[in-house]
């Protein structure tokens, strides 16, 4: 069949609109990642674009000698893995638990937890009740506070309605409980919406640093995150020129600058989360989907 003049118009259109949105998501990332594998000093010439004219990696060199950035790596992975673990599965279960519509109070919990969308009761009341708790200063301060979100509780509880009854009838009539229903057969079903709100809580877990200044102390708790920030702010007000300095002096390496130093531990703290979505991309779209259509 002969297209119309006025369909190739649209393709074009849409083409080069779709185009420019790609060069305008990517141009950044691709600007840093050749900034941080320039020479510094070449990099202050200007004119770099997306490819780096002095390749060196000594950037990302100074970088993993910062002793507080390996620790502060492996807090961020743990509490990205295990968070979103956590919260995936309790959501889950809460999720899975107020489809009942038999539920003793059903109509009053659903209620609560949509509060919580709305109502928030501050940062002092949060530190306090972080303190009386005694998660205040520790690990569980990064697990505990994010385990349930009434928004992927939504999510979840839209999705899990919508296999049918006759499949988990038939579950229990051959003996199952609510135990088994849950693990082998709303679960295994439940797949994209898993997925999406997986990724969702990852990475939230691996961007958050705020908990890490208001409610930890201990310099073993420091996330990758928010060594970042401190780098980037100390670099801001000049401090980190000079302990790059020092420490440069100290070990004889070539001269870096706190531009290209940030760019590199940008780079650092983006890839490890890009990486993860090709693994769960053809979940993804079906997942979004899912919690949108669905009323």
């Amino acid at each position: 069949m002969k297209q119309r003049w006025q369909d190739t118009a649209f393709d074009i259109v849409n083409t080069a609109v779709l185009t420019m949105l790609m060069i305008a998501t990517i141009y950044p990332f691709l600007y840093v990642l050749a900034f941080s594998l320039n020479d510094a000093v070449d990099s202050m010439r200007g004119g770099l674009t997306i490819w780096p004219r002095k390749f060196t990696l000594a950037n990302y060199g100074v970088i993993f000698r910062y002793d507080a950035l390996v620790d502060a790596s492996i807090m961020s992975v743990l509490r990205t893995v295990i968070g979103t673990v956590a919260s995936v599965l309790c959501t889950a279960m809460l999720a899975y638990s107020l489809c009942k519509k038999e539920l003793f109070g059903y109509k009053f919990f659903n209620s609560f937890f949509i509060m919580t969308m709305f109502i928030y009761g501050g940062l002092i009341p949060t530190f306090i009740l972080f303190k009386t708790i005694h998660i205040y200063n520790s690990f569980w301060v990064y697990i505990i506070p994010g385990l349930i979100s009434a928004f992927n509780m939504i999510l979840l509880r839209t999705n899990f309605k919508s296999i049918p009854d006759s499949l988990i009838e038939s579950a229990y009539m051959d003996g199952a409980n609510d135990i088994y229903v849950f693990f082998r057969i709303v679960l295994p079903l439940s797949t994209p919406i898993i997925a999406t709100i997986g990724l969702f809580v990852a990475v939230g877990q691996w961007n958050s640093w705020q908990d890490t200044l208001f409610f930890t102390v201990d310099g073993k708790l420091q996330t990758l995150q928010y060594v970042l920030m401190k780098i980037l702010n100390q670099t801001e007000a000049g401090a980190m020129i000079n302990q790059m300095k020092a420490s440069l002096a100290r070990r004889g390496m070539v001269k870096v600058t706190p531009e290209a130093v940030k760019m590199a531990i940008t780079m650092i703290a983006t890839v490890p989360i890009l990486c993860v979505y090709p693994f769960i991309q053809k979940y993804f779209v079906k997942g979004m989907l899912l919690g949108s259509v669905k009323g």
